[in-house]
């Protein structure tokens, strides 16, 4: 009883291995931040030094060229690539659907006596017009980031609207009477005219005058904006999203975090001085754990492990079945399979407690992979529909944690379920991998015996191109292929020898890739083809 009492009360030693927890890792090169659920990694953020994070970010830009075709627009915002300016994007924007739009007391809001569409974008926007954006989507692989005109500051409790007069209250929150509550607060709160607010899900309970100082710090941060805009010329970047553990205390630092850990002093400071302006049990949570015996923090609570599971092809599930996740272009394709999982007798209930298990990793992973886009998951085949209905209402349960928009469909007769991830930067995989230089990103290689087909055909062609001008070749291969070569591909070579004036002398390279081969004039020791 007492330890719970402490743990209310964020007193004594964090314990990572229960309740919600933010455990925070900073390095020179990089910052790491961590969403434990009861010792399970939920989120994994990582930000390294010289990482620009434009996503929030507003800008000062300059149309560059219009493309009807594409109704759409390309502006430059002073990076390598120009932004991508849908004339939707473009338009004041309707109410967002998540939210419950508010009608003030003694709004006089005028209708506009012309309705704008998005055939008249290109001509409030002409080329080399400057026009301030917002960046709704990071640049992903060779597409340059996505902008829009609807600007939003958000803040702790509120997003505040410059340009648009919405105001609204988060779906999320579901209580009718703490609506209500709510509904009054936005309805007295001092809003300049033309703007709008929202109170975002983390309002539910706060006090109004949480609401008047949050408010007033957008205000004050949106003058500064409006300076910057005016006293520079397009391309600029006239705000900037604060930094990861800026962000991780400002959208996660909630009552629902039972603590947070940190392995820099002067970072815990800054993360209690954050934490002091909400409130002071808040600040009690946030607790400083510098690394013990040279063992960082994430080995420390068992975190690394499955931060390198992340990127594995194949997640096992508790019952003994497993996922296997494949990133392409187009989609992120996820497999199913029953695996270990084959001790019930009865196969239809077997099937649905792999199904539904998946259901839940998935969601988990598509959190941790930070992967998003269309995802399409092939179940295992259950005949029943009630059967199917668990594993999709399982699946949705879960997303609700999920802050990213997401969109799932029933399961088609064949047994898919597909559903969209919102994706606002690059995955996990993408910020920290890079294709490989040998098998250029198609994690296949080239088997011994392709290899030793191809080099059989390239050496053909240059005995018949060299016969009266090279005597003896040297070829150098992977010691793979010259391990074919001695075997299984000898009697072949001896022929091909014979059907050339020199001998043919075979040598290996531990350092080649096996793709790479080259073949050389053994006199002049000068190559006469390679691979």
């Amino acid at each position: 009883m007492i330890q719970h009492i402490k743990r209310l009360l964020g007193i004594g030693k964090p314990d990572p291995s229960r309740g919600n927890s933010i455990v925070v890792n900073v390095e020179k090169l990089e910052r790491r931040v961590a969403l434990l659920e009861d010792g399970v990694l939920e989120e994994y953020t990582v930000e390294r030094e010289g990482d620009q994070n434009i996503v929030g970010g507003i800008f000062k830009g300059r149309v560059k060229n219009i493309e009807p075709g594409l109704k759409a627009m390309f502006v430059d915002i002073g990076l390598d690539k120009n932004a991508f300016l849908h004339f939707w994007d473009a338009i004041p924007a309707a109410l967002d659907g998540g939210l419950e739009e508010i009608q003030r007391e003694g709004s006089n809001r005028k209708k506009q006596q012309k309705k704008i569409t998005s055939k008249d974008i290109p001509d409030i926007y002409p080329i080399g017009s400057e026009i301030v954006i917002q960046v709704s989507k990071g640049p992903i692989g060779t597409k340059g980031p996505r902008v829009t005109t609807n600007i939003s500051l958000a803040g702790r409790y509120l997003v505040l609207m410059p340009f648009t007069e919405q105001f609204g209250i988060s779906r999320k929150i579901e209580d009718p009477k703490e609506r209500a509550r709510l509904r009054k607060i936005v309805q007295n709160l001092s809003v300049p005219e033309g703007m709008g607010i929202i109170m975002r899900t983390i309002a539910q309970g706060t006090r109004a005058r949480h609401f008047v100082r949050d408010l007033a710090m957008l205000l004050e941060q949106w003058d500064e904006i409006e300076a910057r805009r005016a006293n520079n010329q397009a391309p600029v970047c006239i705000f900037q999203e604060p930094g990861l553990i800026e962000r991780t205390a400002r959208d996660f630092l909630t009552d629902e975090i039972d603590q947070v850990m940190c392995d820099d002093a002067e970072t815990t400071e800054m993360i209690r001085n954050i934490a002091g302006k909400i409130s002071r049990r808040a600040k009690r949570r946030v607790h400083y754990m510098p690394s013990s015996a040279g063992q960082p923090i994430f080995e420390r609570i068992h975190i690394q492990k499955q931060i390198d599971e992340a990127f594995s092809r194949q997640v096992w599930l508790p019952c003994g079945g497993y996922i296997v996740i494949d990133e392409t272009e187009a989609l992120i394709a996820i497999d199913v399979n029953t695996g270990r999982n084959r001790g019930s007798k009865d196969v239809d209930k077997m099937i649905l407690e792999t199904n539904v298990e998946a259901a839940v990793e998935v969601a988990r992973q598509l959190r941790l992979r930070n992967i998003g886009g269309l995802v399409v998951i092939d179940l295992i085949d259950m005949r029943h529909r009630k059967d199917q209905q668990t594993v999709y209402k399982a699946i949705k349960d879960r997303l609700k944690k999920d802050k990213a928009k997401t969109q799932v469909l029933q399961i088609s007769p064949i047994g898919l379920m597909e559903m969209t991830r919102q994706r606002l930067n690059e995955s996990l995989r993408d910020s920290m991998y890079e294709p490989c230089p040998y098998c250029q990103g198609r994690a296949r290689v080239k088997t011994p015996m392709t290899m030793s087909v191809e080099i059989q055909r390239r050496l053909n062609t240059v005995i018949q191109k060299h016969h009266d001008t090279v005597g003896d070749i040297i070829v150098i291969v992977n010691s793979d292929v010259l391990n074919r070569f001695k075997s299984e591909d000898a009697k072949l070579l001896h022929e091909l020898e014979r059907s050339h004036s020199g001998r043919l002398i075979f040598r290996s390279d531990p350092t080649l890739n096996r793709e790479r081969f080259a073949i050389v004039d053994a006199t002049t020791e000068k190559t006469i083809d390679q691979g």
